[in-house]
């Protein structure tokens, strides 16, 4: 079900001026939940009045085309410390931050590392990072399975 609503919720936050990070669908059949991770484009942090805003657009449209089960649990949320690196434009942003990434090209196939750079054409872009042996390596972002910004509690 969510492959098939993602496009649908998207353009709902879109209509808000958000950005849909994440969407997962969990729980059962007969009582669907889905979890939706939103960010602002305007780089300001999420707000709780933001998440019930784009919770009633999202549950009026899902509800108005039928798209979900009678009884679900929708939970829209901000895209917390560990937030997915999904495109380009996320990569450059935290630039300078440290992330958990998934790779073949990575020694182990998945370090944490810190993004140094973003480099290369649009379609073909190269991230630049210093892994944890202080060595730069080029990553193409097509050879990258899975990122997420890496989080580390202060102690």
């Amino acid at each position: 079900m969510s492959e098939s609503i993602e496009p649908i919720v998207a353009q709902e936050l879109d209509t808000l001026g958000f950005d849909l990070v994440e969407l997962r669908r969990g729980g059962s059949r007969a009582r669907p939940v889905l979890e939706i991770r939103i960010d602002r484009r305007d780089g300001e942090k999420i707000t709780i009045d933001d998440c019930a805003r784009a919770s009633r657009a999202l549950e009026a449209r899902l509800e108005a085309d039928a798209l979900v089960a009678e009884q679900y649990v929708l939970e829209v949320s901000s895209p917390g410390a560990d937030r997915p690196l999904r495109n380009a434009a996320e990569w450059r942003r935290f630039i300078g931050r440290r992330a958990t990434v998934t790779s073949p090209l990575l020694a182990g196939g998945k370090q944490e590392v810190e993004i140094l750079a973003l480099d290369g054409e649009a379609g073909a872009e190269v991230a630049v990072v210093r892994d944890p042996k202080g060595r730069e390596v080029h990553v193409p972002l097509r050879e990258i399975t899975q990122a997420r910004l890496a989080f580390h509690w202060k102690r």
